[in-house]
């Protein structure tokens, strides 16, 4: 897969080398259920038109960016993170477009002709609620008609449990109140996040959400080998062990979380070793 950072001063070039694609759109942050339904069905599409597939996702969030908005912000997980998922799911090209105030305000009709025509889009993709332009004024009801009826839509339905729409925003919530046994019903697997460890303390790297402080039973996982243990969250996002770990944890690692512990609960001082097991 092709990662291209992709912004207003190197736009004409990549607008060059353009080639006809299926593209997805969104900031796919965590790419939970609904962003694989997303990328899947723009995967079909293009295997159905003979085209490569392309995503195209924003960085930084909108949310820091937009006035109004809270500059602080919860992300579920880095780019590189975001790249390899998607390169395992079949992705030819991965556009990573800057989100800046000039971005954000294009005009809906401007950013598809430059960010979607340009690029050789013949067909798009996207949730229900994606929109695009300056103040959202874009949406996917308007997109071919913004296009000049040169771009074929396909608009995916909410993906929820019940009634509630599985989003970035609830998973984040969710981590954040600790419930992070609920996570693989939204998510698709436990939430994992990277940190660097020392000894029995653990610094998580940036992009990921810290659960709620608390103890957690998690998975400790580095190359072949992967470690149940418990883990605290303390107020300030540090993670601590109070179990002795091997000396093969210590660097960097990935934190698999599995549920909440009863605050009554003490940490147990033992640790299960497997392979790949968790």
């Amino acid at each position: 897969m092709k990662t291209i950072s992709l912004n207003h001063r190197n736009l004409s070039g990549w607008q060059q080398q353009e080639e006809p694609t299926v593209m997805a759109l969104g900031c796919f942050d965590g790419l939970h259920h609904g962003h694989e339904r997303v990328i899947q069905t723009a995967l079909r599409k293009a295997r159905e038109k003979n085209l490569k597939t392309s995503v195209m996702t924003f960085f930084p969030h909108p949310r820091t960016v937009l006035p109004g908005r809270k500059r602080e912000f919860h992300y579920l997980m880095p780019q590189q993170e975001k790249e390899a998922r998607l390169r395992e799911m079949g992705v030819d090209t991965l556009y990573v477009v800057e989100f800046d105030k000039k971005f954000a305000s294009l005009h809906p009709e401007q950013f598809v002709s430059d960010y979607l025509l340009g690029l050789g889009v013949v067909h798009a993709v996207a949730g229900f609620d994606f929109s695009y332009g300056s103040r959202g004024a874009g949406n996917m009801d308007r997109l071919t008609a913004d296009s000049g009826y040169r771009i074929g839509v396909t608009k995916v339905e909410k993906v929820g449990i019940g009634d509630q729409k599985i989003s970035s925003t609830l998973i984040r919530e969710t981590l954040l109140h600790g419930k992070v046994e609920d996570i693989p019903m939204l998510l698709g697997r436990p939430y994992e996040l990277t940190c660097s460890s020392a000894g029995e303390t653990f610094i998580p790297h940036p992009h990921f959400t810290i659960p709620a402080p608390g103890t957690y039973e998690v998975s400790l996982k580095t190359g072949k080998t992967c470690i149940r243990t418990e883990l605290t969250v303390c107020e300030r996002g540090q993670l601590s062990c109070r179990s002795k770990l091997p000396s093969l944890i210590e660097g960097s690692c990935s934190v698999i979380w599995h549920r909440a512990l009863p605050e009554e609960r003490q940490i147990q001082s033992t640790y299960r070793s497997v392979q790949y097991g968790y």
